[in-house]
């Protein structure tokens, strides 16, 4: 049917002056609701077509009442037939008659967007929200709570004259966001004609005046508790949609705050107002660090500090062609430290067009970055922001951006990972270089707020600093430009005056401390001093019999953790990975690899109980999360690749417990094999094997195969054989994350569990295909042929 309305508007349609066609290829897609908008102009009397159902072709609707059922244009019926095909409702067939299979469908469609009142005609906001791609059903990786604000904003406010109808499929989008806004705005009794959406001082001043806390209700709690929904979990916390400001939503905003390095007033004030509507948050706040393009004197960094900031961001370079203050000076980084600052680097080489970004320009880039850095002394781990300075639409990310960054892994990379890559760049830009190409920590561009990667898009998790307010800085007869930066405590912690000069690296202090508690296992000279080491590392926290940890791989020798505590190193919990800079848990590791030194992994497409103490166990929790999940993620497929092995996402399976994962397979087996754990853990970490980590696994554990990770993925949720013990295991972690009700991976149908399945593997091929190219540029730029 949709290619039966392609083929009639061209048909009706292609001589008509300003018309374009509809692509007859039976797809929905904007190309035909183009091509339909024009055809509607055309039957309303516009000369001028467009693809844009603006203001002229409302008001010229709505001159003629809409489209009543008694409509006397055949076409302009026929045309909303067609526009319903095109959106999944029933037309009626093109036929011109307004019967009551389009009625139905005129009204469900208005149900489904949360609007009541069908009268047995096509309302001009109806026919316009008619002739658009958005979808009022929920869609994947939607929520039913973000659609039910959906809907309640449209009922509530379509009669405004500046209110349109919304997208009700539970994504939050610069759509909701720009309809949010508006709702506030009205509330606030701005005109209707004046309420843009835009954060402007009448809406600055509303938000001010109308601050919510612990038992206030009405509409502004309302809308206060729909922009917590819209800005997604912090942590654990989540919010709902509500009139009452009760206890659930305290707890939310009390997580709020601190995620976004607020003062925990645990109330909706204009602070977090701010912050949860738009970017910048509240412009004016208390900053304590700044980026510039100006070069800091002793003098300036000291008055910097003296005024409250503590961090400083400043470029390793500028392009060829300037002359100016922009790069870090010699003796500058002295200054700097002199007035007790701490600096961030950053590179920008061009950044402001889709034409600056490419693998190509990357790689080179991420060379200059590393020279730059190394000859300025910055010690190995420093994180450089490297910047996309303009409003990279999402396609764009897609096509240049992602390659970009990948680029720059596989530069840095060539150089030994010396220096971890960061982004800065919009919410969105952060979010998806971060996902895709593991930038470590965002620096955000929240100062651009009318950035389309801006609007529609919670903060990044791992942001560290987020750009505020540019302004004129001065002190003492002395001014420069500024750029105030909100620094999220407890992420990157930027460069002191002990982060130069320095050869040793972030992992060095680990792997002495392996070395160390080796020989602390050889003195106590009982069992394999291996075996050890890996009890010590998973203590206490995969020990705990009700965990089930015993049961699954036995207890740790309890005398030699008592002697290990008294008469070995002092414990470490976490280090720096030399690769992605991100946390690597240390307990985690040791669990994985005790689980696979005792008990192997299973043969071929098997799995066992060494699997289920890494990988296994994770992706089984990650199978009842997505069951927790299955309202807003119908699709396995979608859920991994939205959720699973992520930096910027918390799940059950994050990024680093992949790491984690995959390094506990190569050492327990190496272990197992005869190894020694602190040499085998040395040639990990502390030579070039963190460079294909991943690829030595996936060929190891999975064969080099999709296929074959896909059938081990199915053997660890379905048939471990008869190993009746980890199957209870298996089927107790799944029923205590996601319920006693949730359907079991055995007794789901093959099309819902494999592209579950599948998704897991992809993400497997991803990361190893994104690791062989950071290995060829190691390998190349060192005139090497292997590792």
């Amino acid at each position: 049917m949709v290619l039966e309305a392609q083929k009639w508007v061209n048909a009706t349609y292609s001589g008509v002056a300003g018309y374009t066609q509809a692509p007859e290829d039976g797809k929905t897609g904007w190309l035909t609701m183009y091509s339909l908008t024009r055809a509607l102009q055309h039957e309303l009397g516009i000369t001028t077509l467009s693809n844009s159902f603006g203001p002229g072709t409302l008001s010229a609707l709505a001159a003629r009442g809409g489209v009543p059922a008694n409509e006397t244009n055949k076409n302009i019926i026929k045309i909303a037939q067609s526009a319903c095909y095109c959106k999944g409702y029933d037309g009626g067939g093109i036929d011109g008659d307004f019967d009551s299979t389009l009625g139905v469908s005129i009204a469900g469609l208005m149900n489904d967007a949360g609007l009541s009142g069908y009268n047995g005609s096509i309302q001009p906001k109806v026919f316009k929200a008619l002739l658009t791609m958005d979808a009022y059903i929920l869609l994947a990786g939607g929520t039913e709570e973000v659609r039910s604000i959906q809907r309640w904003l449209n009922g509530r406010y379509i009669n405004k004259s500046t209110f349109f109808v919304m997208p009700a499929d539970g994504h939050y989008t610069r759509d909701v966001q720009t309809g949010l806004m508006k709702a506030l705005q009205y509330e606030f009794g701005i005109p209707e004609d004046s309420a843009t959406g835009n954060f402007g001082p009448s809406t600055q001043q509303g938000l001010r005046d109308h601050p919510v806390s612990q038992g206030s209700s009405g509409v502004f709690v309302q809308l206060f508790s729909a922009a917590c929904v819209f800005n997604g979990a912090v942590g654990s916390a989540t919010a709902s949609f509500t009139s009452t400001f009760d206890s659930g939503l305290t707890s939310y905003v009390h997580a709020f705050q601190a995620f976004s390095a607020l003062p925990q007033s645990d109330m909706g004030d204009y602070q977090t107002w701010a912050q949860l509507l738009v970017s910048t948050g509240d412009p004016d706040r208390k900053a304590t660090a700044c980026d510039t393009s100006r070069r800091i004197t002793a003098a300036r960094s000291k008055s910097l500090y003296d005024a409250g900031y503590r961090y400083i961001g400043r470029y390793l370079a500028e392009e060829p062609q300037y002359n100016t203050e922009k790069p870090i000076a010699p003796g500058e980084l002295d200054a700097i430290f002199s007035g007790g600052l701490r600096v961030f680097p950053i590179w920008q080489y061009g950044a402001r067009a889709l034409a600056d970004f490419d693998y190509t320009p990357g790689f080179q880039h991420a060379l200059l970055a590393h020279e730059k850095a190394a000859a300025l002394g910055f010690n190995k781990g420093t994180v450089i922001y490297f910047a996309v300075d303009y409003d990279a639409t999402d396609p764009e990310i897609t096509s240049n951006i992602i390659r970009y960054f990948n680029g720059v892994q596989s530069g840095l990379a060539s150089k030994g990972k010396r220096y971890i890559a960061g982004v800065y760049g919009s919410r969105n830009v952060c979010s998806r270089v971060t996902d895709e190409a593991y930038a470590r920590f965002s620096f955000v561009s929240g100062m651009s707020w009318g950035f389309s990667g801006n609007l529609g898009f919670p903060m990044p998790s791992n942001w560290s600093f987020t750009q505020i307010k540019e302004f004129t800085f001065a002190a003492g007869g002395d001014s420069f430009p500024l750029d105030n930066d909100v620094y999220r405590p407890k992420s990157d912690p930027a460069v002191g005056a002990d982060g130069v000069g320095s050869s040793e690296s972030p992992t060095d202090a680990y792997l002495q401390y392996i070395d160390d508690l080796y020989a602390c296992a050889v003195r106590y000279n009982k069992g394999n001093p291996s075996l050890r080491v890996m009890e010590y590392l998973r203590y206490p926290t995969y020990v705990d019999f009700y965990s089930g940890w015993q049961t699954l791989i036995g207890d740790v020798d309890r005398d030699w953790i008592d002697y290990a505590a008294a008469n070995g190193p002092k414990r470490v919990t976490t280090f720096k990975d030399p690769s992605y800079g991100t946390s690597y848990g240390v307990d985690h590791f040791g669990a994985t690899a005790n689980g696979f030194y005792l008990k192997g992994s299973g043969s071929g497409t098997g799995a066992n109980r060494g699997d289920f103490a890494g990988w296994g166990g994770d992706l089984t929790t990650f199978y009842a999360e997505w069951r927790n999940n299955a309202d807003e993620y119908a699709s396995g497929y979608q859920f991994c690749t939205d959720r699973l092995a992520k930096i910027n996402v918390e799940s059950t399976f994050s990024f680093n417990d992949l790491i984690e994962d995959v390094d506990g397979y190569l050492v327990g087996m190496a272990v197992r094999d005869g190894g020694q754990i602190n040499t085998v853990i040395r040639d990990l970490i502390g030579g070039t094997g963190h460079l294909r980590r991943f690829k030595d696994y996936f060929a190891k554990r999975h064969g080099g195969s999709v296929a074959n990770a896909t059938d081990t993925a199915r053997t660890m949720l379905i048939d471990v054989g008869d190993d009746d013990v980890l199957d209870a295991i298996r089927t107790a972690a799944i029923r205590k994350l996601a319920g006693v009700a949730t359907m079991l991976p055995g007794y789901m149908p093959d099309d819902k569990l494999n592209p579950f399945l599948s998704g897991y593997a992809d993400m497997l091929q991803r990361i190893v295909g994104n690791e062989n190219a950071i290995m060829r540029a190691y390998l190349a730029k060192n005139g090497l042929k292997s590792l």
